[in-house]
């Protein structure tokens, strides 16, 4: 994997406009892994995509993250700013690992972990419940009960929700929880850091910012976009300040 251009990176945000948040994820991966297949990426768990992700976010913008949210209960804007290895919960690991197993009592089950092709089968149903279900259904690979081997629909849910724990600390890069706590009125909650909107959210106020100074430039010295791109950051702002002295 290694760094984007700012021209590559303009490329994946023009790309992505109107995607669903799976193919954006996809696609800056793709773009920054370009010796690794559409197929495999896709075959990645949610894990091991979000920390090539959270990785290629701390090469684009550095390892400060900045965030704004609003507490549930009293409506107070708060602004969050921690570090990228707060965020990183697991090392990062490009070796697929085929499948677990889970004993439990008399079942005995294989499961894979859920990857960015169950987020495509799952993202038509609007109703969490089915998707979860859905979801699962895809990644058990095989259950066997006093060796009579089951169907998805003839797990009982005790031990469904053992396979969803298992899951979860098999790939906890996944599912990332940070804990908020509002100053004005004490309301303390969680929410889930989501990489991708978080990721994509900065690229498109990027984008805004870089195409404001590649206008600017191309005004003033009649530069091609691609010359202006190719810069630095800090020689555009140069000549940025030239411009507007």
């Amino acid at each position: 994997m290694r760094s984007l251009s700012a021209s590559e990176l303009l490329n994946v945000w023009e790309w992505g406009l109107n995607q669903p948040s799976w193919s954006k994820a996809i696609k800056l991966l793709a773009s920054a892994c370009p010796e690794t297949s559409i197929d495999m990426l896709t075959k990645f768990s949610l894990g091991q995509r979000d920390a090539m992700l959270l990785t290629l976010r701390e090469w684009t913008f550095g390892s400060q993250l900045v965030s704004q949210v609003t507490c549930p209960s009293c409506g107070e804007v708060l602004e969050l700013n921690f570090d990228i290895a707060d965020m990183r919960v697991a090392s990062l690991s490009l070796e697929p690992v085929e499948k677990y197993c889970l004993e439990l009592g008399d079942y005995q089950v294989s499961f894979r972990l859920p990857n960015s092709l169950d987020m495509i089968a799952i993202a038509e149903h609007k109703q969490p419940e089915i998707a979860q279900e859905i979801l699962l259904e895809r990644c058990i690979l095989q259950a066997v009960c006093n060796g009579e081997y089951l169907l998805f629909q003839q797990l009982p849910s005790h031990a469904r929700d053992a396979i969803i724990t298992q899951m979860a600390q098999a790939d906890p890069q996944a599912n990332v929880p940070i804990d908020i706590s509002c100053s004005a009125c004490n309301h303390q909650w969680q929410s889930l850091f989501d990489i991708v909107s978080f990721f994509w959210a900065e690229i498109n106020a990027w984008r805004f910012r870089v195409l404001r100074e590649v206008h600017t430039l191309a005004a003033a010295y009649s530069w091609r976009e691609a010359d202006i791109l190719a810069m630095s950051p800090r020689r555009r702002q140069l000549y940025l300040e030239m411009v507007t002295d």
